[in-house]
């Protein structure tokens, strides 16, 4: 009997870091993950999502997001796709790390999202974790434009973001919870990214996985892609 990953190759894909370990989540896994979203990811008085979804009881948010993984695995599209790794530090999965990627062959854009419970915090593994999937989307999937966007009020992400080297790409008013925030957004070109000094990152088991990522087509010309002379 066959393996998951000889059906589905992007079950075999694993990140590793000097400290994390981000990969696709098991049924355990993601029960893990709910569990560590229910001891809380951030003060009451905050919200750091677009949809609110931590604001519900717990007992259905925690489910929630077990159901949130299988929904993305289930609508997956070489040109709409949502890999959302767990990541794993010390042994315990601590929160998870999301890359999405919409019309990719033809943008070579990804938008990344991620939390990571409170109790593990603070500690640079925010900054690590998306470090790891920007090698990912940059150095494995040919990507050329890294996007995310953030409440102006949530100052660990905004810290992740400029670390990172992501430059301000615009705002807007967004109505969240019956008010007006600002919301922020920010771009990191592969030329940005490569000026960054930048963790090492290992990458398992992405060849067989390329197609599903729409990431075996040659990435469009731009004037910082420009064809290449034979003589």
């Amino acid at each position: 009997m066959g393996a998951l990953v000889d059906h589905w190759p992007i079950a075999g894909l694993r990140l590793t870091t000097s400290r994390l370990e981000l990969r696709w989540p098991s049924d355990d896994d993601l029960v893990a993950l709910a569990e560590v979203a229910a001891a809380g990811i951030h003060d009451v008085d905050d919200m750091p999502f677009g949809i609110p979804w931590s604001r519900a009881p717990r007992v259905s948010w925690s489910g929630g997001v077990i159901q949130y993984h299988w929904r993305t695995r289930g609508a997956w599209a070489p040109d709409d796709w949502s890999w959302n790794p767990v990541v794993v530090f010390e042994g315990q999965v601590v929160g998870t790390q999301g890359m999405t990627g919409r019309d990719f062959v033809l943008r070579r854009t990804v938008n990344t999202g991620s939390w990571l419970g409170r109790d593990y915090q603070g500690r640079g593994i925010g900054t690590e974790m998306r470090a790891a999937v920007l090698h990912l989307a940059f150095a494995g999937l040919r990507a050329r434009r890294a996007e995310t966007d953030v409440w102006d009020d949530n100052a660990a992400s905004l810290g992740v973001t400029r670390r990172l080297g992501y430059q301000p790409n615009g705002e807007r008013i967004e109505v969240s919870e019956d008010r007006g925030r600002r919301q922020v957004f920010f771009r990191l070109s592969r030329d940005d990214w490569e000026q960054q000094t930048r963790p090492e990152v290992e990458v398992d088991g992405l060849a067989p996985c390329l197609a599903q990522f729409g990431a075996t087509e040659r990435p469009p010309r731009t004037e910082s892609n420009p064809p290449r002379s034979d003589r």
